[in-house]
């Protein structure tokens, strides 16, 4: 997907603790060197996140991942200033947040970003959808108003009939789910997620990242979402920073950081890693023209397509861009067939039928689906439309890559 232009931007963004943290900047050659105890004892400060320059772009999710004490999570409530940064500009839809009086900053707090807490904070006393509607309550919503957003983000997020509920009624998926309902109740245009799912059972939370990507993609937010887990940021994130003693080590998107780990801190974090659940479709697919037959094409022009492609198959489209069927070059050899004849009689060009995936299709099921058949895979989007191709050798070339 080709965006316009980044929701965030983060540039040189330094968060650091104690007195004097301008005089940690200006001379962090000499601090570089020191562990977190050395440096404290040295200077009674504490660096939380230096140097981090991200974009996230509009309706993604982005991933801060890294161990305890990396800074991820110090980095992402600089993001709403719930951190003061100590240098650094932080851009959302191209104004300077670190730049807003205290006015200005409630207003964009209240209009654009919402936060989803690892530990819930739901208030025990209040039935969910008391707890749901807390932040319109807080901002002045009138009461029927603010009920009807809250049913609705209840309904989002699964939890329809359970309105009346107090929290300690809910088992924890549920109560984050509340959590998140809450968030999405203002209908801010970021989400700020810290830690969301980590208190949550393994299997809770696998169903619930698995969910939560799905709604997502429904509510067009745009996310930071902030875990220790890479698995867990491979699993949802489109693009991942990884942070260590808060700087920002390595990012790109999963198959960026699987694929090409930066030697060190990344690659031992992904050594052990499967790729096989983190690859997609999207991350290996090729451009799908040089595969492609058209319905005016001749049986000659066919051939030639497929030939000069170095292949033995091409896939026929019809004007949409939609599979019709696959073309074996050696059954065109002979026939005498145009492509229009070929789509519109049932002579069997092939024996082997055209299968098609999802861009978010795992190499998992790649290579299942690939085993079953010589033809190239096919990429669609939600039209149905080819966006690209992924063969049985480039799944191949994928898995045995280091």
């Amino acid at each position: 997907m080709t965006h316009s232009e980044p929701k965030i931007v983060c540039e040189d963004v330094w968060k650091v603790f104690g007195p004097n943290p301008d005089e940690i900047i200006r001379n962090w050659e000499e601090y570089e060197s020191m562990d977190k105890v050395e440096r404290l004892k040295k200077t009674k400060c504490v660096v939380g996140a230096r140097e981090a320059t991200f974009k996230v772009e509009k309706g993604e999710i982005f991933c801060l991942m890294g161990l305890s004490g990396s800074g991820k999570s110090t980095l992402l409530r600089c993001v709403n200033r719930l951190h003061e940064a100590t240098a650094g500009k932080i851009l959302i839809d191209h104004q300077d947040i670190t730049s807003l009086n205290e006015k200005e900053l409630r207003e964009f707090r209240r209009a654009k970003t919402g936060m989803v807490f690892q530990h819930f904070a739901l208030l025990p006393h209040r039935r969910v959808i008391s707890n749901v509607a807390m932040g319109l309550e807080i901002q002045g919503v009138e009461e029927s108003k603010r009920e009807e957003k809250a049913r609705e983000a209840i309904e989002l997020v699964g939890l329809k009939g359970w309105e009346k509920s107090y929290p300690y009624e809910l088992s924890g998926g549920m109560q984050q789910r509340v959590g998140l309902a809450r968030a999405l109740a203002s209908d801010p245009e970021l989400l700020l997620m810290d830690e969301a799912f980590s208190a949550l059972d393994p299997l809770i939370r696998r169903q619930l990242q698995d969910e939560f990507v799905k709604l997502i993609k429904k509510v067009k937010k745009t996310i930071i979402f902030v875990t220790h887990d890479l698995n867990e940021a491979l699993r949802i994130a489109g693009h991942i920073a990884i942070m260590k003693d808060g700087a920002i080590v390595q990012q790109g998107t999963p198959a960026d950081i699987v694929l090409n780990p930066r030697p060190g801190y990344v690659e031992e974090f992904v050594k052990d890693l499967p790729k096989v659940k983190f690859i997609t479709a999207h991350d290996i697919m090729e451009e799908p023209d040089t595969w492609l037959l058209e319905m005016n094409d001749s049986a000659a022009t066919m051939k030639e397509k497929i030939a000069s492609n170095n292949a033995r198959f091409g896939i026929l489209v019809d004007e949409n861009k939609r599979v019709k069927k696959a073309v074996d070059f050696y059954k065109l050899r002979e026939t005498d067939f145009d492509a229009v004849q070929v789509y519109a009689t049932d002579v069997d060009t092939c024996d082997f039928n055209v299968e098609t995936v999802t861009p978010d299709t795992f190499l998992d099921d790649l290579l299942g689906i690939g085993s079953q058949t010589k033809v190239p895979i096919i990429v669609n989007d939600e039209n149905n439309q080819v966006i690209g191709v992924v063969t049985r050798e480039k799944i191949l070339k994928t898995i045995a890559s280091n």
